[in-house]
């Protein structure tokens, strides 16, 4: 009993000097958080973290490399607030326009090397021969806007000078060849109603 008392007496007092130290430290780290967070609040602390971000070699490392920016992103674009928000910003032509160009060619080497895949050719071409395709594409060519634009593009191409030359040399060419045919027909039967003698 006399060796347990000192025992347990030093056991309380290690107990009681940690227990101190824990909260000592809990309010160090908060005392300083709040430190930190009163020194980015002010106008040199905006400045500074301007600087940092503006700075061009951080951003290379900070873009799309760290998995959590990835997962982040993934999480975000998949949920029922993220699918809003794309909604919305495409509907900005601004920012449909600067997306398009963002992944023009990285879309572009895709389909390129999708074109190229035998299954996505098998895919496509089964697309093309669902009848139900087939019918919304002739919905299509039959609806007065599809006609309306077909025709504006057949009058500018009627009146393209490059045309126009196309067009009136396939005519002579033609007008051409009927005058040679009449004339080998009146020929023929010129010369096959007179008689021939030895």
């Amino acid at each position: 009993m006399r060796i347990l008392r000192p025992l347990l007496l030093v056991f309380f007092l290690l107990t009681a000097c940690s227990g101190d130290e824990q909260i000592s430290s809990r309010m160090n780290y908060d005392e300083t958080k709040r430190m930190v967070i009163d020194i980015l609040k002010t106008d040199d602390g905006k400045k500074a973290i301007k600087e940092v971000l503006k700075d061009k070699d951080l951003n290379k490392n900070l873009v799309m490399e760290q998995p959590e920016i990835t997962k982040t992103i993934e999480q975000t674009l998949t949920s029922e607030k993220g699918k809003k928000f794309w909604e919305k910003s495409f509907q900005d032509p601004n920012f449909s326009n600067s997306f398009a160009n963002g992944v023009k060619t990285e879309n572009e080497k895709l389909l390129k090397s999708l074109m190229k895949d035998p299954e996505y050719q098998t895919m496509m071409l089964d697309i093309l021969k669902d009848p139900s395709y087939e019918q919304e594409v002739m919905k299509l060519l039959k609806s007065k806007d599809f006609r309306q634009h077909l025709q504006k593009i057949m009058l500018e191409t009627f009146e393209s000078p490059l045309y126009k030359k196309k067009v009136a040399d396939l005519l002579v060419k033609e007008a051409n060849d009927q005058l040679n045919g009449k004339n080998d027909q009146q020929n023929q039967t010129t010369s096959g109603g007179q008689k021939f003698s030895p």
